[in-house]
């Protein structure tokens, strides 16, 4: 048998309009001194973000094999991509549902034998090289040429790379928090030896001094004491001194499209009519859906119950051919009585039970809702949930007004009446990325650039 012989395939493919202009680009690398030993790309007319890069992973496929013609079965490609669709659809993990990207991926698969090719998402700023051939092809397409290897720049204009793994990362499930954290600090501790470090491990019941201690006040009457990475002894927050613990689990939120409800701003629950979304709620989860194609970084989605969000999550998977798993954490708080009714209309009806509802969180709305603290309790239970099943991963939660606020201000450690100083538009987006140590940074606050 001969010797294997390993190579790295890094491809992209690109549109200008999705569909629009296409093109693509791979390059094939070698893994023990990063330099590329070939290179393709094409302008391929008016096509989609997707069917570009399949045809790039195939172009780079296509390289290697013609690279080592005679190696056969010896040959092993491992394959690097930014598009999360493709990694995971190729890697089995995702279901093909597009037409469009059956035969794609059938003719990826055809080129070398499954067990010779591995797969693993990258960010896009590690697949630059791959990303400039695209360009240039559909460059070269907007002059009326082909891209040409022998005018290509994106070898000069990628820095120079260290040695490239074949080995994808190794990622799993984070365990307890706070233990996780202190795991962490305990291994970067001896590595750098415990007289020099720069993050002691403190003693079972001496504070932690690394960080300055915030001051702790008692929780407001009928506030949720916190989960335990709210608690006394949580991990160290802020960046630049925390170990590399792996790609977070990243929780895109979504709030859903409008409902007939939305622009009259009526309180609009899971005790309610459970309205369905307005032509306008439609079009802005088509809008939604489009975006997270176009981006390819989602993978999972999990969605409320409730119609409206259902709805606007459907939307979404059937363009990235996903699944939607519901969960019931994720369901907007039941706002009792005032289910229906606008801000004004429950003053004049309620006055003394929405003063109080807005001074503490354990207040429920009048009939028998749910206060804020309770919702924050179930929120924080789902939340964990996803981040234990998703871990690294990028998950897509289609939810409401509330528990989109609650995550955002678990995540920023900020009081329950930070949830009345937020602004969160039908159909935005915000993110909050989850680590193994139990830290959390949010990434993005009411995003709606996508329906512009």
């Amino acid at each position: 048998m001969s010797a294997a012989r390993q190579v790295v395939v890094e491809a992209d493919g690109g549109s200008r309009g999705n569909p629009g202009p296409a093109g693509y680009g791979a390059v094939v690398i070698d893994p023990a001194t990063g330099e590329p030993l070939a290179e393709a790309a094409e302008y391929i007319g008016v096509a989609t973000n997707n069917v570009a890069e399949y045809r790039g992973l195939i172009a780079g496929l296509t390289a290697a094999k013609a690279l080592f013609p005679d190696a056969g079965d010896a040959l092993r490609v491992h394959v690097r991509m930014d598009s999360k669709l493709v990694v995971e659809q190729m890697s089995g993990r995702w279901k093909i549902k597009h037409p469009d990207m059956k035969p794609l991926a059938a003719r990826a698969a055809a080129v070398l034998p499954p067990s010779s090719v591995t797969y693993e998402w990258i960010p896009r700023a590690q697949n630059k090289h791959a990303d400039r051939l695209a360009n240039e092809a559909m460059d070269a397409g907007r002059d009326g040429r082909q891209w040409e290897a022998s005018a290509s720049t994106a070898a000069l204009d990628t820095p120079a790379r260290a040695t490239v793994s074949t080995q994808p990362p190794v990622q799993g499930p984070p365990g307890d928090q706070v233990a996780g954290a202190a795991k962490a600090r305990a291994a970067l501790a001896a590595a750098r030896g415990a007289a020099d470090t720069l993050f002691p491990v403190p003693e079972p019941g001496v504070p932690d001094t690394t960080v300055p201690a915030a001051p702790v006040s008692a929780p407001a009457p009928g506030q949720p004491a916190g989960t335990a990475s709210e608690k006394a002894g949580a991990p160290q927050t802020g960046w630049g001194s925390a170990p590399d613990l792996g790609a977070p689990a990243t929780l895109v939120l979504l709030r859903h499209g409008e409902t007939a409800l939305t622009p009259e701003k009526r309180f609009s629950g899971s005790g309610g009519t459970d309205p369905e979304l307005s032509a306008t709620g439609r079009g802005q989860a088509e809008r939604a859906a489009e975006h997270f194609a176009a981006l390819g970084t989602v993978q999972e989605i999990v969605s409320s119950p409730l119609r409206r969000c259902r709805e606007t999550a459907a939307a979404v998977a059937g363009r990235l051919g996903l699944d939607v798993r519901i969960d019931e954490g994720l369901r907007e708080t039941d706002f009792g009585a005032w289910e229906s009714l606008t801000f004004g209309e429950v003053r004049e009806r309620y006055a003394d039970d929405l003063t109080a509802w807005l001074a503490s969180p354990g207040t429920a709305p009048t009939g028998g809702g749910e206060s804020f603290a309770e919702v924050a309790e179930r929120v924080a239970a789902a939340r964990d949930r996803i981040v234990a099943r998703y871990a690294g991963r990028t998950v897509l939660l289609v939810t409401h007004v509330t528990p989109i606020k609650t995550l955002v201000r678990l995540a920023l450690g900020a009081p329950p009446e930070a949830l009345f100083r937020m602004e969160l538009s039908a159909a935005s987006i915000s993110t909050v990325a989850y680590y193994a140590d139990g830290n959390a940074s949010v990434r993005l606050l009411n995003d709606t650039s996508h329906l512009r």
